[in-house]
């Protein structure tokens, strides 16, 4: 859910009225990927670019994470975040959890201001259907 563009795209969509039209993603250390959101009411688009880091098949992923405000606007800082998530399997349920560094704490209060938290955990709560679909 977190290696292909496509399953990655029924899930990460955030608000209810946004899609995801890019997911352009080469999930390798030293791939570079790019994550674009749209309204479905207004056109307006945001994004995220990065690299990734580290990659542990089956518990760890690790990326940068450079905000791209597109016409949206806003800001989440220059410098990039670093995105690590981890899996955990245990009794067969898998266990997701995503930490992210911020370069420093106005980066991080803004990026909070967003609404990018509940964003988030619509999009996780999407990811829970999709993997009960199979």
């Amino acid at each position: 859910a977190y290696m292909e563009p496509d399953l990655m795209r029924r899930w990460c969509s955030g608000y209810p009225g946004w899609s995801m039209p890019v997911c352009e993603m080469d999930m390798r250390v030293g791939g570079q990927y790019r994550w674009r959101w749209r309204s479905d009411e207004n056109g307006q688009e945001f994004g995220f670019t990065g690299e990734v880091l580290e990659v542990v098949p089956h518990a760890r992923l690790v990326h940068t994470q450079i905000f791209d405000p597109g016409d949206l606007g806003g800001s989440m800082g220059g410098e990039p975040s670093i995105i690590t998530v981890t899996f955990q399997e245990a009794g067969g349920i898998t266990n997701v959890a995503t930490s992210i560094k911020f370069a420093s704490k106005p980066d991080r209060d803004a990026a909070f201001s967003t609404g990018m938290t509940d964003g988030m955990e619509m999009s996780y709560k999407r990811l829970d259907d999709v993997l009960a679909e199979g």
